[in-house]
C-alpha cells in the first residue's frame, strides 16, 4: 500500500529526514517511535501533503501511484488520513456540518451523490455512540473549548466516517487520560480491516498496549534505525531511546 524509499526532507534549509525507508502492506499496523526532533511528525506532514517541506530525494508510492504528485485534497480523497497531535479549532463551524461536508467532498470525488440527510443522521449517531460522543457535542463548534480527549475522539470519529485506507495517527495518545485512551484505541481497533493500514506515531509504549502493532520501528536522527515486532516497544520502554539507538 505505502512504500517510502530513501526519503530525505528539509524544512527551512534544515534536513530532518535523512534516508527514510518504510513499507506498509494492506492490513498492517506499524508503530513509529522516537524522541522529540527525530522526524516523526515531519514524516506525517509529508505524507499528508503539508506545504513548506522540501523533498530533497527519495520517493513515496501509495497504491502504485506517486504520492508526491498528488495535492492535499487528492491524497485525502484517495484515502490518506492524518489524525493531528493538536487538532485545529474552527470557530463558527458546527461539528456535524463539518463532518457532513467532509463526507460529501469524498463522495463527489468518487462520483457519488451527496449523502441523504436521514442516512447521515443514522450514520453519525452510530459512529459517535461508539466513541461516547454525545449528540450535544456534535452541535458545538469544531474542537472549540474541547478537552484534549474530546478533540482526539473527534479525530477518530472523522476517521471512522471517512473510512480511509491509510490512516496516520500522529501522537494520538498525547494528552489523553486512561479512559479516553481506551475509548480512542477501541475506536481505532474497530476500523482495522484486511484492506486498510495504520501508521501509529507515538513516544510511549502505553498506546501500543491497546493498539497492538504488527511492526515497530525506532526512528532517530531522521531515519529508521531498528525494526521489530511488539517486543521492541517493550524493550524500548525498558532501555530507552539512547541505548537502543546506540546499539543499532
Amino acid at each position: 500500500m505505502l512504500e517510502i524509499k530513501n526519503l530525505c526532507v528539509s524544512i527551512e534549509d534544515k534536513q530532518i529526514l535523512k534516508g527514510m525507508n518504510l513499507k506498509i502492506n494492506d492490513g498492517e499496523v506499524h508503530a513509529l517511535m522516537g524522541p522529540n526532533g527525530s522526524g516523526k511528525s515531519t514524516l506525517s506532514y509529508v505524507l499528508s501533503g503539508k506545504e513548506g517541506y522540501e523533498i530533497v530525494s527519495g520517493s513515496i508510492h501509495y497504491n502504485g501511484r506517486d504520492l508526491l504528485n498528488l495535492d492535499v485534497d487528492e491524497r485525502a480523497n484517495e484515502g490518506i488520513f492524518l489524525a493531528f497531535q493538536y487538532p485545529m479549532e474552527i470557530p463558527g463551524v458546527q461539528t456535524s456540518f463539518f463532518l457532513k461536508t467532509a463526507i460529501n467532498a469524498k463522495r463527489k470525488y468518487q462520483g457519488l451523490d451527496e449523502i441523504d440527510a436521514l442516512e447521515f443522521a443514522k450514520l453519525i449517531k452510530s459512529k459517535a455512540g461508539d466513541l461516547d460522543i454525545s449528540p450535544e457535542m456534535l452541535k458545538r463548534d469544531l474542537n472549540v473549548n474541547y478537552s484534549g480527549g474530546e478533540k482526539k475522539k473527534q479525530e477518530i470519529l472523522q476517521m471512522s466516517l471517512l473510512d480511509p485506507s491509510m490512516a496516520i495517527l500522529d501522537e494520538t495518545d498525547s494528552g489523553l487520560d486512561i479512559d479516553a485512551l481506551r475509548i480512542v484505541s477501541e475506536g481505532v481497533n474497530k476500523l482495522r480491516t484486511p484492506n486498510n493500514a495504520f501508521l501509529v506515531i507515538t513516544h510511549y509504549q502505553r498506546l501500543l498496549n491497546y493498539i497492538k502493532p504488527d511492526f515497530v520501528h525506532i526512528i532517530a536522527d531522521g531515519k529508521i534505525v531498528k525494526s521489530g515486532d511488539f517486543s521492541l516497544a517493550l524493550e524500548l520502554e525498558e532501555k530507552g531511546y539512547d541505548e537502543i539507538s546506540k546499539s543499532a
